[in-house]
């Protein structure tokens, strides 16, 4: 729901003229509407008022203060630990194995297989084939037209049509504000 409806009263105008049938007599008559003359009000006058004085203040004075003094801390000892002795271990015995032996197989022969023979076939006959004979078309007349001839139109008469004159936007003056 619009909360401002005046921006719809010329929609709705002209939905109500479009219902009526007469879409162009309404239309004529938006159009030759006369907006009210609002009066033009007075201008206020505005006295000009002074100046305001802002005082120059004085620059404010930053008092010095002494550089303070670092007191120099002695540097903390660290105690020296013994180095702990770490024994040492005897080396592992490895185990030794006796290497596995490998019985060997007894050479064998692979039989030869007989070649295959492969049979031969004579060689196929191509019967030649004569030449074939394409026929010669006669080739088509084309018939000639004479140009058409192309007729000249007179140019055609607008009618000037007056221009509608829309009535003055009312404005306010614009006043600066102080």
């Amino acid at each position: 729901m619009a909360s401002n409806p005046k921006p719809l009263l010329p929609l709705l105008l002209m939905v109500v003229a479009l219902i009526t049938g007469n879409g162009v007599l309404a239309a004529r008559h938006l159009l030759e509407a006369e907006l009210p003359k609002i009066p033009e009000l007075p201008k206020p006058e505005i006295p000009t008022l002074p100046k305001p004085e802002v005082p120059s203040l004085p620059k404010p004075e930053i008092p010095s203060f002494p550089k303070p003094e670092i007191p120099s801390f002695p540097k903390p000892e660290i105690p020296s630990f013994p180095k702990p002795e770490v024994p040492s271990l005897p080396k592992p015995e490895i185990p030794s194995f006796p290497k596995p032996e490998i019985p060997s197989l007894p050479n064998h022969e692979i039989p030869s297989l007989p070649k295959p023979e492969i049979p031969t076939f004579p060689k196929p006959e191509i019967p030649t084939l004569p030449k074939p004979e394409i026929p010669t078309l006669p080739k088509p007349e084309i018939p000639s037209f004479p140009k058409p001839e192309i007729p000249t139109l007179s140019k055609p008469e607008i009618p000037a049509i007056p221009k509608p004159e829309l009535p003055t936007i009312p404005h306010v003056p614009n006043t600066p504000l102080h």
